[in-house]
């Protein structure tokens, strides 16, 4: 897996959109996983981790709701293949 770069557009007033904030996570696992990290520097990084993983969890539960506004009777349903 290529190494990706840890996206620094985002501040910490503007949270990144989903694929930004995943894309970011696992560079971040990445960096602490690869050993080279002080262990100071390993615990920043896996603060930063832990708030782009609520920002993934927020924007799935967001999306999860949409969904169940958009279903007809509200209700949570399994999606499955055969319904395709």
């Amino acid at each position: 897996m290529k190494d990706k770069a840890i996206n620094n557009k985002s501040t910490d007033s503007e949270k990144p959109d989903f694929e930004t904030a995943m894309a970011d996570l696992e560079a971040l696992v990445s960096k602490i996983e690869s050993g080279d990290l002080s262990l100071e520097e390993s615990l920043k990084e896996f603060e930063k981790g832990v708030k782009l993983s609520r920002t993934c969890q927020a924007a799935l539960k967001d999306a999860e709701h949409r969904v169940k506004i958009l279903s007809e009777d509200g209700e949570e349903q399994d999606f499955d293949d055969s319904s395709i």
